[in-house]
């Protein structure tokens, strides 16, 4: 896993690249939080592919878990990827209604990201 630093005004931003899955549970979710948070930077961009599948089934609670922990300790999060193919209407629905709070996002591209994190 590599972390690359963005900076965007004065918020500093984690960029978290890596070729494979980094989390698989909440647990995985706090840590990663943690290790954040501690290099004091203010927000994260995740990728898609580094989130468990299961993540985006809402029945599972990993979602819901990992995400009130980023809101708990007021870390903005970004996740990268391509959500069309994902045909739940409950996902759907939860991924427009964290777009609205802009504390969670999800997001198309890295560009994207950055810009709604930088706000």
């Amino acid at each position: 896993m590599q972390i690359k630093s963005h900076g965007i005004n004065t918020i500093k931003i984690a960029e978290i690249i890596s070729d494979t899955i980094i989390i698989k549970s909440a647990q995985d979710g706090l840590d990663l939080l943690g290790d954040i948070y501690y290099q004091g930077f203010d927000k994260v961009i995740m990728y898609e592919k580094n989130i468990t599948p299961e993540f985006f089934d809402l029945k599972t609670k990993i979602a819901g878990d990992i995400l009130q922990k980023f809101s708990n300790y007021r870390v903005g999060l970004a996740i990268v990827g391509d959500f069309e193919k994902y045909e739940s209407k409950s996902i759907r629905d939860f991924i427009f209604e964290s777009n609205k709070t802009k504390h969670i996002n999800f997001a198309d591209t890295l560009e994207d990201a950055l810009e709604r994190l930088g706000k």
